[in-house]
């Protein structure tokens, strides 16, 4: 997902989730025939996952024009050097070197735009979106320095000790929507499709002596099964990796049946919430509601501190 979770630093907290939209799609995919849809079904598997749209703000980016404003802003406190180093940066690039464009090349930017513009101070990332966080306290340490005190430095929330990363099937990287889909599991998969993806998964023969570390590939079969599995299914297969008698066909095949466990239920309520599309538009209005006022507040204090108020 494109969007941040940020809580803004206010009493009550508001939390705030932006969904993909047009600015950080153009990126990589000029063509907008499918936004639309993509952006209800990310609306609808967010609002499957649990997220209550009573509690939270889920918009568009596009439904706040303020974004735009301070992505305006930010990028005079950007430096080429710094943006042409990003990871994401360098992975699009070679993915399509025939669209390196500036909004590409800005991608962190924009995001820093989406967390700030709320005066988020815990935003919920993995750990592929580490660099853009710190990237984005930079800015707001050089806007501090050069204007005033405005933004909070936003922190990373995580979900116990480490952010989570969640590796692709192939053991290569990351799952990404945007490489190699066959690797990547989706909320949207069906239970079948979800089981061909986990049977193919990268293994090897298996360990050749006791208590031997798992190359890379297996670790992540490990990893994957740490989301979904109970603890006495992951204890099991760890001893048998340990003692050298364990089946990666088992141990895949319960994977995959755990993942279906996992996915078929947000799947399901999130085709029933997709299929009403007035309730869909509905949540997203109510949020850029909230998102407004938030983001309303914050623009008056960055052109105030900024001069830019004639």
């Amino acid at each position: 997902m494109n969007g941040m979770l940020g809580a803004r630093a206010s009493s009550p907290p508001l939390h705030l989730l932006s969904l993909p939209d047009e600015k950080h799609a153009l990126t990589t995919h000029p063509d907008t025939k499918a936004l639309k849809e993509n952006v209800h079904r990310v609306l609808a598997e967010n609002i499957a996952c649990g997220i209550d749209p009573e509690k939270a703000a889920l918009y568009c980016q596009g439904h706040v024009r303020e974004t735009s404003e301070l992505y305006l802003y930010l990028n005079m406190l950007a430096y080429l050097g710094e943006l042409e180093k990003t990871t994401t940066f360098k992975d699009k690039a070679r993915l399509q070197p025939d669209n390196i464009n500036a909004g590409l090349l800005t991608y962190p930017v924009l995001q820093a735009a989406d967390i700030i513009l709320h005066r988020a101070t815990w935003v919920p990332v993995g750990k592929d979106q580490e660099q853009h966080l710190e990237m984005a306290r930079n800015f707001v340490k050089r806007f501090n320095h050069r204007y005033g005190e405005v933004f909070p430095e936003p922190l990373a929330y995580n979900f116990g000790e480490d952010l989570v990363k969640v590796p692709s099937l192939d053991g290569t990287g990351k799952m990404s929507k945007s490489e190699n889909q066959l690797a990547t599991l989706y909320l949207a998969d069906e239970d079948e499709v979800i089981r061909k993806k986990v049977m193919k998964a990268k293994t090897d023969g298996g360990p050749t002596s006791a208590n031997m570390p798992k190359p890379d590939y297996i670790e992540n079969m490990f990893q994957l099964m740490r989301l979904v599995s109970a603890a006495d299914v992951i204890s099991a297969f760890e001893l048998s990796y340990d003692n050298c008698t364990i089946r990666y066909g088992d141990m895949k095949k319960q994977l995959a049946e755990d993942m279906v466990a996992f996915i078929a239920p947000i799947r399901e309520r999130a085709e029933s919430i997709r299929n009403d599309p007035q309730y869909l538009e509905g949540i997203m209005e109510l949020g850029a509601e909230k998102a407004r006022k938030s983001a309303a507040a914050t623009m008056e204090l960055v052109r105030n501190a900024m001069g830019l108020v004639y």
